[in-house]
């Protein structure tokens, strides 16, 4: 069987933890952790997942001129017991992508358990405190992460990549969770640094990783800022945040242009 990975080095792992990250996700959020996550843990590239097959080469996307590559690449630390994995979702045979990471997983890494990073729109403002959703495969797993704030998700609609693979681990009886936080729904197409820090500061307490997340507060504060400055010059949107915060509903022509306008401001400068 012909082989759909490529190992660079070979590094020891002991029943290590893996964290997954889709890229393109609603606030950016999986991109943004598994960054973060690499660079304050110096995560190195060892092992990728061959695109042929799984992407259409017409499907490249070019920004600021530059052609960028599916990447599918798992990453290790100065720690042994963990393994971070960043990826986009296959056009093409997503079961056999997804049976592929398994397969690593399980008879490479020998992980013992996986944690997936998705953002979930939702209709809350970014003026509130970001929730952070959870789905288990296990009755287990769901028990060990009790009192880490984690709420149940509800969702109804197709499955996501990331539950698919909760379904392909726990078949292999693999434990896994996938991490939804929540993204107000006008910072979606943009970048959402508060549910980013909800979901690393998640895991800097579930794995101990001594994460100065402080940092970060500066970015979330000059985004807080942007937005408040176009409500106040801005007595439509100023009106539309508030109702939000009020929980009245938009319209969906409301909401498209709260979205229009906090996604062009944020992007200015980026």
């Amino acid at each position: 069987m012909k082989k759909n990975f490529r190992f660079s080095d070979h590094p020891e792992f002991e029943n290590p933890s893996m964290i997954i990250g889709w890229g393109r996700d609603s606030g950016k959020v999986s991109t943004k952790v598994i960054e973060f996550l690499n660079e304050k843990l110096k995560g190195k590239s060892f092992c990728e997942i061959e695109p042929e097959g799984f992407f259409p080469f017409a499907s490249i996307a070019i920004e600021n001129d530059i052609a960028c590559f599916p990447e599918n690449r798992f990453y290790y630390c100065r720690r042994k017991d963990l393994v971070i994995f960043k990826g986009n979702e296959p056009r093409f045979e997503q079961y056999k992508f997804l049976n592929t990471i398994t397969d690593l997983a399980q008879n490479f890494f020998r992980i013992k358990e996986f944690y997936t990073i998705s953002g979930t729109i939702s209709l809350e403002t970014h003026t509130g405190p970001r929730k952070l959703s959870a789905v288990f495969n296990q009755r287990q797993i769901q028990e060990q992460n009790r009192g880490y704030g984690l709420l149940d998700m509800d969702w109804e609609g197709p499955p996501a990549i990331s539950s698919y693979l909760l379904w392909i681990a726990e078949s292999r009886g693999i434990p896994g969770v996938s991490l939804w936080p929540h993204v107000p729904f006008y910072m979606a197409a943009g970048e959402d640094l508060q549910a980013v820090k909800q979901t690393l500061s998640f895991l800097d307490k579930k794995f101990n990783l001594g994460l100065d997340l402080r940092e970060l507060d500066k970015h979330i504060s000059e985004q807080n800022t942007k937005i408040d400055r176009l409500r106040e010059q801005d007595s439509e949107i100023d009106k539309y945040i508030s109702m939000l915060e009020g929980e009245l509903s938009l319209s969906e022509q409301e909401q498209l242009e709260l979205t229009i306008k906090v996604t062009e401001l944020l992007g200015e400068n980026s």
